[in-house]
Parts: structure tokens; C-alpha cells; sequence
């Protein structure tokens, strides 16, 4: 596992980018500072219902899916939320397990805008740790659909993994990497036993095992792609955060129409202007064509997210007409796309 993503105020696991530090949602700031409620199923009618500490009633497939992501420090933990943020899951890192029922009881009453909740808990939270089996049996007296996703890593990897980064194991203390691995297996050694999946990323690298946790959540659809296309003027420099970049200076120049000047690629005149340009239509095609082909490529590696950057001079006419066109055969094909216009305006 060789992928990292920095985190500003964390400190990083090795290998696959474990955080390591204080509870951290990747959403918002739900759940903090908030009393753990009771919940009780009972029944009304014909149809469960559970019921909240105000004595409001929350339908029964109001309680969001869950699933708890554990296991060997260094074996991937970071790399599986992540997967399953992307898929569309509101996840939570370094998560105390006592407060894990209160998170469902916060997503039951979000009205349906969390419905899936993945939480990741370790030996990082140290004593906090032991209130997990606790948590869990809260959480099956309460009728919650959960699961817990276990990644699993050979002594032999997990070494080469620590030692790669020059990190300690979080458990190790005054021994070896191999001390502090020890340790954690004799705590989740338990865990490890009641878990519904366990994937062992020994040979994984990030992209197979983002592939494995895909397999696993994604359903029968495919993991949706989403695009940035961004127009952009060369003279004011290319786009840092760019992933492909098509250059517009092959076409004639609306600048130098003295009636087109004014105006920007958001103009119809201008737009039919760019798009009568011989060239013009037919890389229109053959880019959109292609990028079929990568987002083929990009969803298969496990990447979530493309800005597309299409360029002329100025970023004004040529650049802005093709963005929008582009954009909107995209959309038309089903990915979720967003134009932005970096450098219209700037001259």
C-alpha cells in the first residue's frame, strides 16, 4: 500500500494513509457534545418503530445502515472509508465506539439524508476501544443492520509497511514494530472472529483493494465518475489540479472579429462562430470519445473524481465555448458534471 492523503492536522499511517489522532468526520459535525439516547423497538400495529429519548417515533427503515471498518493498523482501514465515501456513505474516523449509537440515532432522524453510515474504529482510540462490544450489542437490541468490514495484513507486510513510512505502530511503545503488531492482534483477536468480511491486503495495493470494498458496496451499479470542466487562458497558466488538458489554440481566434470581440464563448454567435471552424465539431467527438474510454479506466482504478481542462489564450471565447459543449455530452451520457469558467472575465 503506497497511497497517502494528507491530512493537515493528523498525523498519517503507513502505507495506506491511516489518520491517526482525534475523532474526525469527513462530513460535518454531527454527534459531538450530544447525550447517548436509548432506544427501544416496540410495536404499533403491524410495523415496528423505535423511539428516541424526546419520545419521538422513528420509523423503523428510517435507522441507517451501518457498517464498522477495523482491523491491523497499516492494512488499509483509511483506503476502505474512503471507498465507501465515495460510493456515497457518511463516514466517520477514529469514531469512540460508545458514541456510535448516538450516530445512528442522529442519521434515524436526518429525514432519510443519511442512510448509510460507515464508522471506523481501532486501537486508536485506546480505552475507548472497550466499550465496542458494549456498542455492539446496544446496536443489535435495536434491530440496526450492521456489518463489520475487518482488513486484515501478514506480519511481513505490516513491517515493511511501518518501516517504509519510518513511523512507529501505535502500540509498540519502548519495543519493535513487531511488539506493537503483536499486541494488536490479541486485541482484536475477538473482533477479528465476528467479522462479516475480512479482506487481507497483503498483496493488495490501494487500487485492487479500493476494487474488493467496490465489489462489495457498489451494488450492481457502477461506481458513478464525477467531472470538473474547466476553461482556462494559457497566458494565465495551466490549472494545478488538472487531470487532462486539450489545447483550443488550433481554431481561429473570435478576438479578432471585431463583433464577436466583446463577447464570450457563453455567446450563441461566438459558440456557432468556434463550432463552424473546420476541426472544431469533429474533436468535439473524438474527445468525447475518448474520454469514454478513460472514464472507463479511471472508474476501474478506483478514481472517483476528473477536471477536464480546456484551454485557449485568453480563456474567453474558444476555451469557454468547447467547455460548455463538452459538458454538456457528458452530462447527456450520464456523468455528473460541473463547468467552471476560471479566467472569463479577467481581461
Amino acid at each position: 500500500m503506497t497511497e497517502h492523503e494528507t491530512q493537515p492536522t493528523a498525523q498519517r499511517d503507513p502505507a495506506v494513509g491511516e489518520t491517526r489522532g482525534e475523532p474526525r468526520e469527513t462530513h460535518n459535525e454531527a454527534g459531538q457534545d450530544q447525550p447517548q439516547e436509548a432506544v427501544a423497538v416496540q410495536e404499533n400495529g403491524a410495523e415496528e418503530v423505535s423511539t428516541d429519548a424526546t419520545g419521538a417515533v422513528v420509523p423503523e427503515a428510517a435507522i441507517p445502515e451501518l457498517v464498522i471498518i477495523s482491523g491491523m493498523s497499516g492494512a488499509g482501514r483509511s483506503t476502505a472509508a474512503k471507498c465507501l465515501e465515495d460510493l456515497g456513505w457518511f463516514v466517520v474516523d477514529n469514531l469512540p465506539p460508545a458514541l456510535i449509537p448516538t450516530m445512528v440515532e442522529l442519521g434515524a432522524r436526518s429525514q432519510g439524508n443519511v442512510a448509510r453510515i460507515a464508522v471506523v474504529v481501532d486501537v486508536r482510540g485506546r480505552r475507548f476501544f472497550d466499550n465496542l462490544r458494549e456498542s455492539l450489542a446496544d446496536l443489535d437490541g435495536r434491530g440496526v443492520t450492521r456489518r463489520i468490514v475487518f482488513l486484515e495484513s501478514s506480519d511481513d507486510a505490516l513491517v515493511r509497511r511501518f518501516e517504509s513510512v519510518r513511523r512507529p505502530h501505535p502500540l509498540q511503545g519502548d519495543g519493535r514494530i513487531v511488539d506493537g503488531i503483536a499486541a494488536e492482534r490479541e486485541l482484536l483477536r475477538e473482533l477479528r472472529g465476528d467479522a462479516d468480511l475480512v479482506i487481507d491486503t497483503s498483496s493488495l495495493n490501494v487500487h485492487e483493494l479500493r476494487a474488493k470494498m467496490d465489489a462489495q458496496f457498489a451494488g450492481e451499479e457502477e461506481p458513478e465518475l464525477r467531472a470538473t470542466v474547466m476553461s482556462f487562458g494559457f497566458k494565465y497558466g495551466l490549472p494545478v489540479d488538472a487531470d487532462l488538458v486539450a489545447d483550443m489554440r488550433f481554431l481561429p481566434n473570435p478576438h479578432w472579429v471585431p463583433e464577436l470581440r466583446p463577447y464570450t464563448g457563453l455567446n450563441e454567435e461566438v459558440s456557432a462562430y468556434v463550432f463552424n471552424q473546420p476541426g472544431a465539431k469533429e474533436f468535439l467527438d473524438r474527445y468525447a470519445e475518448l474520454l469514454r474510454l478513460i472514464a472507463t479506466g479511471y472508474r476501474r482504478e478506483g478514481k472517483r473524481y476528473v477536471t477536464i481542462a480546456i484551454g485557449c489564450t485568453g480563456g474567453k471565447h474558444r476555451s469557454v465555448a468547447v467547455s460548455e459543449k463538452l459538458a454538456a455530452r457528458l452530462a447527456a451520457e450520464g456523468v455528473e458534471t460541473v463547468v467552471v469558467h476560471r479566467d472569463m472575465g479577467r481581461e
